[in-house]
């Protein structure tokens, strides 16, 4: 087994473009590797090709029994993005989700723009805000716990002298 240098344990991991070919393999690993893991697969689920394999994939990251959920949208979709951001506490983000296919990014450059940029922008934001709101919590509790020892030591300080 491949030893990893990030500890997952009771993580909550968002994978954006769960039903293709690398978030299902990325789901499932997860939730074989670690047992105390929730993974929440996001992905529109379009019919860019057939939606019975995207569909298949689902159900057999669902057979692993995990801590598994889907949301069946599109990381366009901003209120989305926030719901499930404000309903979990999710420690990391695997954006796999990506129009994918250069031809027809011609013929279709909205679907690019939607999914490619507006929803990779509705992401980026919402992880730095989130990780910058936990950083400034642990602090905060960081420096609270410093002054409360602060103030325990310093009768302690005064006797010795």
């Amino acid at each position: 087994m491949v030893k990893f240098n990030l500890d997952l344990n009771g993580k909550t991991i968002l994978v954006t473009g769960a039903a293709g070919f690398i978030g299902s393999n990325l789901a499932k690993r997860l939730i074989n590797d670690y047992k105390d893991i929730k993974v929440i697969g996001l992905d529109t689920m379009t019919d860019y090709y057939d939606v019975n394999i995207k569909k298949e994939r689902l159900r057999g990251i669902e057979a692993l029994g995990g801590n598994w959920s889907f949301v069946e949208e599109s990381i366009a979709n901003k209120e989305v993005i926030d719901k499930i951001f404000t309903k979990n506490r999710i420690s990391v983000v695997v954006n796999l989700a990506a129009q994918a296919g250069v031809r027809y990014s011609i013929t279709n450059p909205d679907a690019y723009i939607q999914s490619n940029l507006i929803g990779f922008y509705n992401i980026l934001p919402t992880v730095i805000t989130k990780a910058l709101l936990r950083l400034c919590r642990r602090k905060a509790v960081l420096l609270t716990h410093q002054k409360m020892q602060q103030q325990r030591q310093l009768p302690q300080q005064l006797l010795l002298r």
